[in-house]
């Protein structure tokens, strides 16, 4: 089906257009998170040979990694039209409500930060995917009654990177829910050669581990190293992407040999020599750097902790004796149990 056909509501940033064409358009072409893919694979075995519109999806995960183009690759496997919005733009039940009326048998909806949902747009929500059915009230005062108008059967994709957030009645009317966890480096590494060859740009198989290697275990970040690193090969080098290119260009935006930037370390290195190691505070950090905690909490955080850079305890965030070393400070003490966090 043609994608401008796929692609119903929704406005496309300038800056992911390109990301939009390097998309995975099956799950043949999709690398990584192989257990997801192999359930996704027989949901959707399962749906086609019922002739019946998939189940409800839940993809939940840190941002980057791909819950947006497994929507996409549903819709294409499931040959079905796709509707795409987010939770901030619903902002009314009746938006929702126009949204769901003009949907079709088999069509898709697909809610990123679904999270954000307000609660009178959860309630419209509930009953139109557990019995497809859509309950509006007519009219004000006494006169006011309920009429429930019938939607054909199609399917929401939820995506998320705050599933805490998400309401438990809502959380529990998606039949399948996946956690997309982090590429490994040979994953990246396919990633951006396969980009690489969609955006004809000559790039070594050591180039490639190098661009992987930064990529912080993301394909969105992954990609938008590979573009930037496009653009310094075609005007500072010979067009092609080689080990000492790729170190080049990514010293010179700051992103050192983990991936890590600017920001990262000013949040780290904030925490070591303001508050000694910590354990500090979310809202205090946020303060202290001029960032936001939900920034910190769900773009920072993940990747810190990933490297075992962070811990969270109970009275707050702690660095450990690796981010000293990773810093360059001397380190004379020991780090905290790792515990959950109440932050």
């Amino acid at each position: 089906m043609p994608e401008d056909r796929r692609m119903v509501g929704g406005n496309e940033r300038r800056d992911d257009r390109t990301n939009i064409a390097l998309r995975p358009r099956n799950l043949a072409e999709m690398v990584g998170q192989d257990r997801v893919r192999e359930q996704l694979q027989i949901i959707i075995e399962a749906a086609k040979a019922r002739e019946e519109p998939i189940d409800h999806i839940l993809f939940y995960g840190p941002p980057g990694l791909g819950k947006t183009s497994l929507a996409h690759v549903i819709a294409n496997e499931m040959e079905a039209n796709i509707h795409i919005t987010a939770g901030p733009s619903i902002e009314r039940a009746g938006d929702l409500a126009a949204i769901l009326t003009h949907m079709k048998k088999g069509d898709i909806l697909f809610i990123d930060e679904v999270h954000r949902l307000g609660r009178a747009v959860e309630e419209i929500l509930y009953p139109a995917m557990e019995d497809f059915a859509l309950d509006i009230v007519i009219g004000k005062g006494p006169a006011a009654k309920n009429v429930r108008l019938n939607l054909p059967r199609f399917t929401v994709i939820g995506a998320t990177t705050r599933l805490s957030l998400l309401a438990g009645p809502l959380r529990d009317r998606f039949g399948a829910r996946f956690r997309l966890d982090f590429y490994d480096q040979q994953a990246m590494e396919q990633i951006i050669k396969r980009a690489a060859k969609l955006l004809k740009v000559e790039i070594t198989p050591e180039g490639t581990a190098e661009i992987a290697r930064r990529a912080r275990g993301t394909p969105r970040v992954g990609l938008r190293l590979l573009r930037r690193v496009r653009d310094y090969a075609q005007t500072r080098a010979d067009g092609v992407i080689t080990v000492p290119v790729a170190g080049e260009c990514l010293a010179l935006m700051d992103i050192d040999h983990l991936g890590l930037d600017d920001n990262d370390r000013r949040l780290l290195s904030t925490i070591i020599e303001k508050f000694n190691g910590g354990p500090v505070g979310l809202d205090t950090i946020g303060a202290a750097i001029s960032e936001d905690s939900a920034t910190i909490m769900d773009v920072y955080e993940p990747y810190l902790l990933q490297l075992g850079f962070l811990q969270r305890t109970p009275r707050g965030r702690i660095a450990t004796h690796l981010a000293y070393e990773h810093l360059g400070i001397p380190y004379d003490g020991d780090d905290e149990p790792q515990q959950p966090s109440l932050f």
